[in-house]
């Protein structure tokens, strides 16, 4: 069975930076494809960015290019988002997931929600103007 826990939310400024984390235990992760997504009320969830645990192929929602960095720590099992000069609009609650299959199939098959089997609870990120 997959685990994945986020942790690292709260409330901070627009301008500020948060550093969300997603450590995952159980099966193994190798060749898997991690991924960031989030949800605001009333609006149906959406990609942020997605790592490759191998290789750290990486990939960004436009919204989030050139703020948030993705990486990963394979010796802790953690995933990590740095979210930098944040505003209003990235409110929300964000999860991180795993893929359902072990090969890469390309940057935009690996950011649709229906690509990830395991998913963890969230952690909200709020964030005041």
């Amino acid at each position: 069975q997959v685990q994945l826990v986020e942790s690292g939310g709260g409330l901070v400024q627009a301008g500020g930076s948060l550093r969300l984390s997603c450590t995952a235990s159980g099966r193994s992760f190798s060749n898997y494809v991690m991924g960031w997504f989030r949800q605001a009320p009333g609006k149906e969830r959406e990609f942020v960015a997605h790592i490759t645990w191998s290789g750290g192929i990486t990939y960004y929602a436009d919204s989030v290019k050139g703020r948030f960095t993705i990486s990963r720590d394979t010796a802790k099992n953690t995933v990590y988002l740095q979210m930098n000069n944040l505003k209003p609009e990235d409110t929300a609650v964000y999860s991180c997931a795993r893929s359902s299959s072990a090969y890469y199939l390309g940057s935009v098959p690996a950011a649709r929600p229906q690509s990830y089997s395991y998913w963890g609870q969230g952690t909200q990120v709020t964030v005041s103007s």
